[in-house]
Parts: C-alpha cells; sequence; structure tokens
C-alpha cells in the first residue's frame, strides 16, 4: 500500500496548472505501479470544491482520463478521506521541534508509510459514514459529529 504525496513547492499558486500536474503525477503513478487499475477503469476520484479542482481545464483532463469525480458537497469543508489520517500523524509530530521544512517533510513521509492498509481502509470507512451522514442531511454541514480517528 502506498500513499501519493506531493509537497506543494514553496511560493506555488494551487492553480488549475499545478492541479493537473499533481493529476498527471497521480495517472502515471497509477499506471506505472498498478497496471491493471489503470487498465481496467474507470477511476472515482474525491476532491473538494477548490476553485483548482472546479477549473474547466481540470474538469476536461479528469474526462479525458475517464476518471469520475465523486462531487464534494458544498459546506461539508471535512469530508476528505485524508481528514482521517492528519490527526494520526499530526498526533505523532506534536511537541517535536525540527530543524527545517526539509525535516518535518521527511518525519511525515516515515509515519505515512508506516500507515497500515488497515489504517487507509478505517479511514475509508469513516469517511463512508461520514459522507452518508452529509447525504442523509442534504449536503449540511456535519458540525460537531464524531467520527473515529483510529
Amino acid at each position: 500500500m502506498t500513499v501519493q504525496v506531493e509537497w506543494v513547492p514553496e511560493g506555488q499558486t494551487v492553480n488549475q496548472v499545478y492541479c493537473k500536474e499533481v493529476l498527471t503525477n497521480l495517472c502515471e503513478r497509477v499506471r506505472r505501479r498498478t497496471p491493471e487499475m489503470w487498465k481496467k477503469g474507470p477511476w472515482v476520484l474525491h476532491q473538494d470544491n477548490a476553485p483548482a479542482h472546479n477549473a474547466l481545464s481540470v474538469k476536461t483532463f479528469l474526462t479525458q482520463h475517464k476518471i469520475t469525480v465523486l462531487e464534494h458537497p458544498p459546506c461539508s469543508p471535512d469530508l476528505a478521506p485524508c481528514d482521517f489520517l492528519f490527526p494520526k500523524i499530526t498526533c505523532a509530530l506534536k511537541g517535536t521541534r525540527f530543524e527545517s521544512v526539509d525535516a518535518v517533510k521527511a518525519k511525515a513521509m516515515e509515519l505515512m508509510n508506516k500507515l497500515s492498509g488497515d489504517d487507509l481502509q478505517h479511514c475509508f470507512q469513516q469517511w463512508k459514514i461520514r459522507i452518508e451522514r452529509c447525504r442523509e442531511r442534504g449536503g449540511e454541514y456535519i458540525e460537531g459529529d464524531k467520527v473515529s480517528i483510529m
């Protein structure tokens, strides 16, 4: 099990051009590492409603690559599956002093690489529970709703 990580370079604006670069890298990684998944298609991608994600050029890219987007309900900022992984990583980093940004990145990568398949499966199970709650509420924000982190 691997985690795709893209560190945003210092000074880089996360815009539609950058978003397409990240998606291109993701497609290439999937094609190389899991060719059966690449050939099988179609994929389903879940991303939030950031303007870069909703740009016409990004939507065109996703359509050209037959990647279906699971729409992110408006006013539901915490439905991204990574939100269920970050607490585990930030807890491990809490209280640690780092000499540089590169040291933080290295430690974060070390922690992400230690995530087990069960950790990732749990993350997506919790995401599915939360997205179902959001659907039941007509897309309204799920403020204060507790979901097990791990």
